[in-house]
C-alpha cells in the first residue's frame, strides 16, 4: 500500500487563518496523502500536502509540500504557494471577465463567467481555489483527470490566460470604449435587422 489518502481527502480542510499576520493571507489545505518509500528496512512514510492561498482580493498561488510530519509538510507547501501568487484580473470584483479552458497532463477545466448571485458552483480543488481569489460568482466544470493535483495546475493555466478589457485595450493601443462600444453597436445593428425582419 503505497499511497492512502488521509484525513480530508479529496473534499479538502479548511484553514482559512492568517499565519503571518501580516498581509491578510488566507491558505487552504486541498489534499494530503500519506506516501510510501521502501528501504532496506521496510518502508518510511511522509505526508505530501497541496495547499492554495491567496488574499481573496484577486491574487492566489499553489504550492506542495513533503515531510515526515503532518504541520511541516503543510508548512513547507504553504510557503511555496505564497512564492509564486499570480494576479487574476476580475470583473467588478466578484467574477471573471469571459470563459476560459485550462489544461495541465490529463487534467482539463471548464470556468465560466456567471452573474450576481450565482455564487461558486465548482467541485472541491476549484472551489478552494476561487474562495482563495475572492471569487464570488464563478462555474466551473472539470472534465479530465480527478487528481487534485492536475486539477489545481489546470485552473491555474486557465486564470493565468484571463485578461481584462483595459490590459487588451493597452496592448492594441485603443481605448476600452473601443472594445466594447463595437460589440454594442454590433449587438444593436444585429437587433435592428431582426426587428426589421
Amino acid at each position: 500500500m503505497a499511497r492512502e489518502p488521509r484525513e480530508g481527502g479529496r473534499g479538502g480542510r479548511d484553514h482559512g487563518r492568517d499565519r503571518d499576520g501580516g498581509d491578510d493571507i488566507v491558505d487552504k489545505l486541498v489534499t494530503i496523502n500519506r506516501v510510501a518509500k521502501v528501504v532496506k528496512g521496510g518502508r518510511r512514510f511522509a505526508f505530501a500536502a497541496l495547499v492554495v492561498v491567496g488574499d481573496q482580493k484577486g491574487r492566489v498561488g499553489y504550492g506542495a509540500g513533503k515531510a515526515r510530519e503532518v504541520p511541516e509538510a503543510i508548512r513547507k507547501a504553504t510557503e511555496r504557494a505564497k512564492r509564486g501568487m499570480i494576479r487574476v484580473p476580475m470583473k467588478e470584483g466578484r467574477t471573471l471577465h469571459h470563459d476560459v479552458i485550462g489544461r495541465f497532463g490529463a487534467g482539463e477545466v471548464v470556468l465560466r463567467s456567471a452573474s450576481a448571485g450565482t455564487g461558486i458552483i465548482a467541485g472541491g480543488p476549484l472551489r478552494a481555489v476561487f474562495e482563495t481569489l475572492g471569487i464570488g460568482d464563478v462555474v466551473a466544470k472539470s472534465l479530465g483527470s480527478r487528481n487534485p493535483h492536475n486539477m489545481v495546475k489546470a485552473t491555474f493555466a486557465a486564470l493565468q490566460t484571463c485578461a481584462s478589457p483595459r490590459s487588451i485595450a493597452s496592448r492594441r493601443g485603443r481605448k476600452v470604449s473601443d472594445l466594447l462600444g463595437r460589440r454594442d453597436s454590433q449587438a444593436g445593428g444585429a437587433q435592428e435587422v431582426a426587428d426589421a425582419g
